[in-house]
């Protein structure tokens, strides 16, 4: 009985095969010889790969036909049940439609593209008075949006130049006509410190506002020379008229304007409304860059990486790639300078691989950013790799110390004293096994006057977590201190005190044999010495005891100094302060004439210390 059923399973995947061998062949048979695009499914109506192809036929046969060189193109075949297409006109429609409907489906075998989404646009709202702005959000809205700005700073820089010459609104009012003509709004400071010119209440009229739009598309366009062209023809206009405030005032916008270009890469002036591309890749991967370029400066530049699926050629990733960026781009060029030739044709537009000049060397200049692109991600991938790694090493550390969660933060806490004077504490913070600097916290101990490391590391610990309940900031995964099972008991006591002993976990490390403590538990930990947990926790402890040690000089120091000048009749604490802040050293103040002391603390302090340095000293020598 089993086996028959098995039998009649293989029959029914058979009769299957069969079935789908035929429809495909039909298919194959029936093509035309036409530009367009073909989708693959599998046995589950999922779309696997998108294709175009300039002979719809010859392209599709091929998979069919001939010997694939590449594994991952045969185990694709091997899924396709189906095959549907979509002619075209021409090669140019066929690659815009595989574009798009790669984008949208996502298929499984097709290269995957991987934008610099993050980079800012310029946007110009659809809007009465249109507003110009930075975003990181494209919205379908009819708004024009100019970008990726790959370089912020380049981006603001160009929008503070659009703001000087045209003072745009910022607001977000609605501009309608009714509301301006009810005097709906009023104006606000901009328009008081001339930044807007007002026109919420009709001080500024919208064709002239409209006008201004426009030239400034036509410059963030790179269209520089003939926005300067007119402001030069409106100059000479009040000038002729022997309005010269406004002629000066339009000046200052040209000067401006040719500032901003001066700042521009410029090329070369003969090279206008070029796109150049440039293209490298490694095993997995396809990396270009784009220059778009106008009146001879560099207006505009992308980056795009095309993960390969199959065995890609570099020309067919470069057409998807020049597809993609133009159009995100809403480039327009009719010159594309590439570093390759590429099977297809793009209307309207020619496409040139120089091998000279000028125009050469642009092309070796992007290149090399593609380069430059290509190990920048590289470098992400490994500090991202390395992050894993530090993750293992968490990972160890959790089940070793037998914590309950990863200690991915961790603050570790040291004492330092001599008999009791110019007590300190120390605590450093390490996220992700790594040391975290600016977290660091040096502490004076305020409540103790002699030697007592238990009530010392009990102040600080209910210091520092005291603060942090407080402010609802969170609280460490472990927390490490510099001793043993008294140190620990000690801290454990204040943690219960502030009802936080459950949440965080405690340990203890001390200095003679390298011991791990756990509260309420009077066996140290078994871990190995040479192990990454061990290194990381005297890591740690020494950091603490580093840091902690520097503090305790310094005020050591200070004291010391303190000391022997408070010691004067006359001088308290904050003089003493002063003279330090002013002269020093103990030494630079005895070094110190009567009229500068006198300038710094007044004529009878500076006469009890002057005394101090010089007659003792003198007295000794005669003696």
């Amino acid at each position: 009985m089993v086996i028959a059923f098995e039998i009649s399973v293989i029959l029914h995947k058979i009769i299957i095969s069969v079935e789908i061998k035929n429809n495909i062949s039909v298919i194959l048979n029936t093509l035309p010889d036409k530009s367009g695009v073909y989708e693959f499914y599998d046995i589950n109506e999922n779309i696997i790969y998108v294709g175009k192809a300039k002979n719809l036929k010859k392209r599709v046969k091929s998979y069919f036909t001939k010997q694939l060189p590449a594994s991952k193109t045969r185990v694709m075949v091997s899924k396709i049940t189906d095959i549907k297409y979509i002619v075209v006109e021409t090669e140019y429609d066929a690659l815009l439609l595989e574009n798009n409907l790669i984008k949208k489906h996502q298929p499984r075998y097709n290269v995957l593209l991987k934008d610099d989404k993050t980079y800012p646009w310029i946007c110009v709202k659809k809007e009465s008075f249109p507003r110009i702005f930075q975003t990181r959000k494209r919205i379908n809205d009819g708004s024009q949006y100019f970008g990726p700005y790959s370089s912020v700073k380049s981006m603001q820089l160009l929008l503070d130049v659009l703001h000087e010459l045209y003072p745009f609104r910022t607001c977000n009012l609605n501009l309608n006509q009714e509301h301006i003509n009810k005097k709906k709004y009023r104006v606000c400071l901009n328009y008081h410190i001339k930044k807007c010119k007002g026109p919420c209440q009709a001080y500024q009229p919208l064709d002239e506002y409209q006008k201004n739009v426009e030239s400034a598309i036509a410059i963030i366009q790179g269209n520089t020379k003939l926005v300067s062209k007119e402001l030069e023809n409106e100059m000479f206009a009040y000038a002729s008229t022997m309005e010269f405030e406004k002629a000066h005032e339009i000046k200052g916008k040209i000067d401006l304007l040719k500032t901003y270009q001066s700042k521009s890469t410029i090329v070369n002036p003969k090279i206008h409304n070029v796109d150049v591309f440039g293209i490298v890749e490694d095993a997995s991967a396809a990396y270009i860059s784009c220059f778009n370029v106008m009146n001879g400066a560099i207006v505009q530049t992308q980056n795009l990486e095309i993960k390969k699926r199959l065995a890609e050629e570099l020309d067919e990733i470069l057409s998807i790639a020049i597809v993609e960026m133009r159009s995100k781009a809403s480039s327009k060029t009719n010159e594309i300078l590439l570093p390759i030739p590429i099977k297809y044709k793009i209307e309207n537009t020619k496409i040139h691989i120089p091998k000279q000049g000028d125009k050469y060397e642009l092309l070796q200049l992007v290149q090399r950013n593609a380069m430059t692109f290509m190990h920048d991600l590289h470098h992400k991938k490994s500090l991202m790799e390395s992050g894993r790694i530090n993750n293992n090493i968490l990972e160890l550390m959790q089940k070793e110390l037998l914590l309950p969660k990863l200690p991915a933060y961790i603050e570790c806490f040291d004492n330092s004293n001599i008999q009791g004077k110019h007590a300190v504490a120390a605590m450093v913070c390490f996220r992700n096994a790594k040391p975290s600097p600016k977290e660091y916290r040096h502490y004076n101990i305020k409540t103790l006057n002699q030697a007592d490391d238990f009530a010392s590391m009990q102040e600080i610990l209910e210091r520092r977590y005291k603060r942090l309940l407080n402010e609802n900031k969170p609280l460490p995964d472990l927390i490490l201190v510099d001793g043993g099972k008294g140190q620990v008991s000690a801290a454990y006591k204040t943690l219960t005190v502030l009802g936080i002993e459950e949440k965080v976990s405690l340990l203890g490390i001390a200095k003679r044999l390298e011991e791990v403590f756990r509260p309420l538990d009077p066996i140290p930990l078994f871990i190995n010495k040479k192990s990454e947990t061990q290194r990381i926790l005297q890591h740690l402890r020494d950091e603490a005891h580093r840091f902690g040690i520097t503090h305790h000089r310094n005020k050591r120091s200070k004291a010391a100094f303190k000391t022997e000048l408070t010691n004067i009749e006359g001088i308290g604490e904050l003089t003493a302060q002063k003279l330090l802040q002013l002269f020093r050293s103990v030494e630079g103040i005895k070094k110190a004439s009567m009229d500068d002391l006198s300038n710094a603390i007044g004529k009878i302090k500076a006469q009890h210390i002057y005394n101090y340095f010089h007659i003792t000293e003198n007295d000794f020598t005669k003696s």
